[in-house]
């Protein structure tokens, strides 16, 4: 039976609730069956010094959607190791579930910048590209097809999450009771 699956792909470092509302909202507005959390292995595009290990971002996904079904994790970029490429990740899971139909949800800004995703041109064939656009996100007319959606934005941020831990402030409020609790627990983020 096919199903119409939503990917939110991220390096979740940590997961707040902007990420989750995102997965949530588009998971409603498109009648998507379930939006998959994927964390990044290795990102082609983060300095690997400023990410915490797969380990602990993926305990803090799992906390973060224990009470949300239609949330759920996808743990192939971290299963398959080394860089996490979209085009890699989609076209085995497209081979292996040829009968979805896969939404891979990126935020507003990115659309400009899809034509220097790898082998982009072959990935538009694996995926519809959702588009989140914020209310202050101006875009120009996409190069490529993308489904754009309207949400409130929150403008929360992991960075500003660590930095918050770092200066020894706890980011209250941004991110599940759960999640601090973990952080905190596990003494991540502290200069």
């Amino acid at each position: 039976m096919s199903k119409r699956i939503g990917i939110l792909g991220g390096n979740f470092n940590p997961v707040h609730y902007a990420h989750l509302f995102i997965a949530d909202q588009v998971q409603q507005l498109l009648q998507l069956d379930e939006v998959q959390l994927m964390p990044e292995n290795e990102p082609p595009h983060v300095d690997v010094k400023t990410t915490i290990s797969a380990e602990h971002r993926v305990k803090m996904l799992a906390l973060a959607v224990a009470d949300y079904p239609n949330l759920t994790l996808n743990l192939s970029e971290i299963a398959r190791g080394g860089k996490s490429y979209t085009y890699d990740t989609m076209a085995a899971m497209t081979a292996e579930h040829p009968e979805n139909d896969y939404f891979f949800i990126i935020g507003g800004d990115m659309v400009d910048y899809l034509d220097k995703w790898y082998r982009i041109d072959d990935l538009m064939k694996l995926v519809t590209f959702v588009a989140v656009k914020r209310n202050q996100t101006i875009l120009s007319a996409p190069k490529y097809p993308v489904q754009m959606v309207e949400l409130l934005s929150l403008d929360i941020s992991s960075s500003y999450i660590r930095q918050s831990f770092a200066a020894n402030r706890r980011p209250n409020f941004l991110l599940p009771a759960e999640v601090l609790h973990y952080i905190k627990q596990n003494n991540l983020y502290n200069s």
